[in-house]
């Protein structure tokens, strides 16, 4: 179970946060962060360590995400022992993400930007795995997300960071009748059949025009010079 001196820090950090909003002004947050240095003092270096899967995410706005930090378990199975506390950094404001006091959840504490957009999973807790499902993400969640962790035999953060970017509108192409031609062999062959088709009629109307030419008579002329006209 947590001693005397480590449960009243963690009043003196549940003081500094307002009453469901989880934001605090610039002195209660530097008093938040002196306790947490004086949680994280007394912790030997190696005996507690907190880990993250990744030091950086990136995503798109609405999408979803999930980030994961590994603590050390221990045989102690009291949810008591175990304290949690996440909160994301963004233009040196500290907001709420996720709180578990004395294993349970306080969602009273939880930033109003976060209501109804964090779950956690419980089953893997007791791995010592905190795992935080982040849905709807907005372009305004990117930021430094650290959680600090506190058992009955040791104590610990770790951070990491956030990128959300916003969805690039895609406008589709602009398209003529050549480039549909190109990216399309059925317009080619039609263009195709169309110019065959042309140059057939164009053959027949020529030789239809040399079949109906009249026969010039030439009556001075002889027998042998009328056929030659003729086949002329």
């Amino acid at each position: 179970m947590f001693d005397s001196r480590a449960r009243e820090d963690l009043k003196r950090v549940h003081a500094t946060k307002t009453n469901g909003s989880g934001e605090i002004n610039t002195e209660e947050m530097i008093c938040s962060i002196l306790v947490i240095f004086i949680l994280t003092s007394c912790v030997c270096a190696g005996s507690f360590v907190v880990n993250v899967t990744q030091s950086w995410y990136h995503a798109e706005e609405n999408h979803n995400i999930s980030l994961e930090w590994m603590f050390p378990t221990s045989t102690d199975p009291s949810p008591n022992a175990l304290h949690v506390s996440c909160e994301m950094l963004a233009d040196e404001r500290p907001f709420t993400l996720f709180e578990l006091y004395e294993g349970v959840e306080a969602p009273e504490f939880q930033n109003k930007r976060f209501a109804g957009r964090v779950q956690w999973d419980k089953d893997v807790l007791r791995e010592g795995r905190l795992r935080l499902h982040i849905s709807r993400l907005q372009t305004n969640d990117s930021g430094l997300y650290w959680c600090l962790v506190l058992t009955s035999y040791g104590k610990n953060f770790k951070e990491c960071h956030l990128n959300v970017t916003a969805v690039k509108d895609r406008p589709e192409p602009e398209t003529t009748s050549d480039t549909r031609l190109r990216g399309d062999p059925r317009g080619r062959i039609g263009l195709y059949c169309a110019l065959g088709l042309t140059a057939a009629l164009l053959v027949l109307y020529f030789i239809a025009a040399l079949q109906t030419r009249p026969v010039i008579s030439r009556t001075n002329d002889t027998p042998e010079t009328q056929y030659k006209l003729l086949i002329l």
